[in-house]
């Protein structure tokens, strides 16, 4: 796999791993919870964390795959954390901000 495709593939997973806990009413998108039961915000959190680090994982697999990996250091860590919080975004605004119309 190229550099280009991997930059896309991680970029494309990390869009759709960052508005998963907003689009989805289960745990993670494979537990379900009770029956009627909505994932407070705190738990919608956790996921997101959980799923950057599932995303940066997966972007260090391709990264090791294609030669040496680069050390990095707090600072990158906070750009794509915040990277990723841009990305959830949409999932957010569709959960919590958009008019509910009945």
């Amino acid at each position: 796999m190229n550099v280009s495709l991997s930059s896309w593939l991680v970029i494309v997973l990390a869009l759709l791993a960052a508005n998963l806990p907003f689009i989805n009413e289960r745990l993670f998108a494979f537990i379900p919870l009770k029956a009627g039961a909505s994932k407070p915000v705190w738990v919608r959190l956790i996921e997101l964390f959980v799923w950057y680090v599932i995303v940066g994982g997966i972007a260090y697999l391709l990264e090791s795959g294609m030669g040496n990996t680069f050390t990095q250091t707090w600072e990158f860590y906070a750009v794509t954390g915040c990277l990723f919080l841009v990305f959830a975004f949409p999932g957010y605004v569709h959960r919590y901000l958009r008019k509910k119309h009945a």
